[in-house]
């Protein structure tokens, strides 16, 4: 897996808006990071410039020894929108990023049954996105993202749009996923208890301009169960602390500004 360096990171959009103010991290690899932050602190943006989607003007950005290049297949991106292509059954949509690499035909269709039957659609391979329910074209493009390989994670409030208790399942099977190639995640989300369940290490960022508030280890012991996590004191504790410094970062910056 792939270690990422960001070093004085600054993104000023114009001169007009300063969404990140120097920020300097570290994620050594096969971590699992979480990234939380009041609306506008820069977290997607963040996310866009390690796939290369963002030019990079101000500071240093490394993965794995080389700067960020759009279309880089060590890295893979997942959207809050599962963005399945309603023309392609759930197979074929799995399959897609597979092909665009040159995978051979065989091989992507063998790899995406075995990873949509790990995500509890094996009997939906031949099913297009309008008959899958939302849980079911985000499982889709889970599996997606799982199948091309990518050394590094970059997901952005994949679950976000789910309700409860289809979340909390789907949080469960990305762990099972991921404890699987310990893969280097970073996953943005705006719900606390969901970056305390899932990851090693939780930052937090104040509002626009995102700048580091705390950097929090989890030491939570894995293989962890979303759902058990709710009771147990040592989560409840670590939930209260990044609450605390969610709130202190959002009183540093004056409020929460609009997103970018």
């Amino acid at each position: 897996m792939k270690a990422i360096s960001i070093q004085n990171l600054t993104v000023d959009y114009g001169g007009q808006v300063l969404a990140v103010d120097d920020l300097s991290l570290e994620i050594p690899s096969g971590q699992f990071l979480a990234v939380v932050g009041p609306s506008g602190c820069g977290k997607t943006t963040l996310l866009n410039l390690l796939t290369g989607l963002v030019p990079l003007e101000k500071g240093k950005i490394d993965i794995g020894g080389r700067r960020p290049t759009a279309g880089d297949p060590s890295v893979g991106y997942t959207l809050a929108r599962d963005s399945l292509f309603p023309w392609r059954t759930a197979l074929e949509n799995v399959c897609y990023g597979m092909e665009l690499r040159g995978v051979p035909k065989a091989e992507r269709e063998a790899r995406a049954h075995d990873v949509l039957k790990q995500v509890g659609l094996d009997g939906f391979a031949n099913h297009f996105p309008k008959a899958l329910s939302h849980g079911m074209r985000q499982r889709c493009a889970l599996a997606r993202t799982f199948c091309l390989d990518s050394e590094v994670l970059l997901m952005d409030e994949p679950f976000g749009a789910l309700d409860a208790q289809t979340k909390i399942q789907l949080e469960d099977l990305l762990l099972q996923m991921w404890e699987r190639t310990r893969r280097t995640v970073v996953f943005i989300t705006h719900d606390l208890s969901e970056a305390v369940a899932l990851a090693d290490r939780v930052l937090v960022m104040s509002a626009r301009p995102g700048r580091i508030v705390a950097d929090m280890m989890i030491n939570l012991p894995r293989p962890r169960h979303v759902r058990a996590l709710q009771s147990d004191p040592t989560f409840l504790s670590l939930y209260g602390q990044v609450w605390e410094q969610l709130e202190r970062g959002i009183e540093m910056s004056g409020g929460a500004a609009g997103e970018h």
